[in-house]
């Protein structure tokens, strides 16, 4: 139900750079650690300035969903961006290491608080129709392209102004988020709701656990004792958070929301293509750095093209979506995300980026791009106001959770290839590559999985009432 008293465009602004900011810090510190290591010696913890905050993160999503359903979306979105803002403060004052990647693990709890209370709040604002395809669209655009021009970013004050400029950037950003969402956006009062404090902690436990057991296998491997009991501890937690919520009076996630076929199928969706998509950016980084030799800045550039493809995709899907559904553009966006994978596990050593990289590039930023806004309206589109941050938290935690279960898997994959060509006696070079091709054909192996969530996607739209929803709410069929 669109929200009264709202400013629509600065909550759309607000929205859009909350959602920016926590794709762009995902990335941004990649090329930047090198320059991190030198100046606060951080050695083996290094690899924890990335992984602190994708732990944090993604632990916490669920719980900062249901906080923004129970306790008021704006006030979840300005609180998180305020614990945001402050983790990049100390971040960027750090003096020593685990003050660095305490401030990531916290950049990760607060962007857990805005990201879902964001997309709530966005949701809530804009009427079922164009005007919230609109918006999905600008808010799919800005989260499709974060991660990519956190590289580029990333790289330029790495180079140019060094690595603390890569974590005090995000002040200005928050500060615009919490101004114009006190401008824009109504005080909401939440849902009359108690927490379901049992299902708070086996979801977090269970998420943040798995991550970190993921995370684990790239320095110990899969058969590490360490990592099993990590992963069996995990699996064990969300096996109890699932028996627990379907007997919780007021659960964190209601059980019926994940039985909407809709719901599911975007879920299962985004599981599978962030599970190509993170490990391919991976490689496809190391490729630019490590065998075509270009520096922060220029490999961050090198994605400039795709990120313009990716945001034609948008603007082509939000004007296409109402005419034709959610499955007549998943489809082929998975069709062609995963062509855009397999062509670029065609790269040479040596080779070239007009040659290896650009056009699969621009394959790929298409399949992307017209997938995001659908996604984002299946999984949560047709709900009542009270369950959109909870929606919006899952979508979230899918794209986080696939991500890393298949960034961890690919390069493990990846890095045992290239050391078994390596002790064939292989070229460095030509064996780099081989790993990196291997994964980018994994990567699009894994999104063709998508295909087979299309029987649970919608086909069309209709106009549907129910005692929770707003009569004009379009809800998936």
């Amino acid at each position: 139900m669109p929200t009264h008293g709202a400013r629509p465009a600065l909550v759309l602004v607000s929205v859009a750079l909350a959602q920016f900011t926590a794709t762009l810090d995902m990335t941004v510190v990649n090329v930047a650690l090198p320059a991190m290591d030198a100046g606060l010696g951080l050695g083996r913890s290094l690899s924890w300035v990335v992984n602190g905050y994708a732990l944090a993160f993604g632990g916490l999503l669920l719980l900062g969903g249901r906080a923004a359903d129970l306790f008021g979306h704006r006030r979840l979105l300005l609180a998180g961006t305020a614990l945001f803002a402050l983790a990049s403060l100390g971040g960027g004052l750090a003096r020593e290491p685990w003050q660095l990647i305490a401030a990531r693990a916290v950049q990760g709890a607060g962007a857990a608080a805005f990201v879902p209370a964001a997309l709530a709040l966005l949701t809530v604002t804009f009427a079922a129709g164009p005007a919230r395809h609109r918006a999905l669209g600008v808010y799919s655009a800005v989260s499709a392209v974060g991660g990519s021009a956190g590289v580029l970013v990333g790289g330029l004050l790495a180079e140019y102004a060094g690595w603390r400029a890569v974590m005090l950037v995000n002040l200005p950003l928050a500060l615009t988020v919490v101004g114009t969402a006190l401008a824009g956006a109504p005080a909401d009062r939440g849902h009359r709701a108690r927490l379901d404090v049992p299902g708070a902690v086996l979801a977090t436990a269970g998420a943040g656990l798995l991550i970190l057991g993921v995370v684990r296998t790239g320095d110990t491997g899969w058969t590490d004792p360490g990592t099993l009991a990590t992963l069996g501890v995990a699996a064990v937690a969300l096996a109890a958070f699932a028996v627990w919520e379907g007997r919780a009076a007021q659960p964190l996630v209601r059980p019926g929301l994940l039985a909407r076929r809709a719901v599911a199928g975007a879920n299962l969706f985004m599981l599978l293509l962030s599970a190509g998509q993170f490990a391919a950016f991976y490689f496809v980084s190391l490729y630019l750095q490590e065998v075509l030799r270009l520096g922060p800045a220029e490999a961050g550039l090198a994605f400039l093209p795709m990120c313009a493809v990716v945001y034609a995709g948008i603007r082509a899907s939000t004007r296409l979506l109402p005419a034709v559904g959610v499955r007549a553009l998943l489809v082929p966006s998975g069709l062609l995300s995963a062509a855009g994978f397999g062509w670029l596990a065609l790269l040479g050593a040596p080779g070239s980026f007009a040659g290896d990289v650009l056009g699969p590039s621009l394959l790929l930023g298409a399949g992307l791009g017209i997938g995001f806004v659908p996604l984002t309206a299946a999984a949560t589109g047709g709900l009542p106001p009270h369950e959109a941050g909870t929606a919006s938290a899952v979508l979230s935690s899918s794209r986080q959770l696939g991500g890393a279960l298949g960034l961890a898997a690919l390069t493990s994959i990846q890095t045992a290839h290239t050391t078994t060509l390596l002790g064939q006696g292989d070229p460095p070079l030509s064996a780099a590559t081989s790993g990196y091709a291997l994964g980018l054909a994994l990567a699009g192996a894994l999104t063709l999985l998508t295909l087979l969530t299309t029987p649970l996607l919608p086909t069309r739209t209709k106009t549907t009432r129910t005692p929770t929803a707003d009569p004009r709410v379009q809800e998936p069929t």
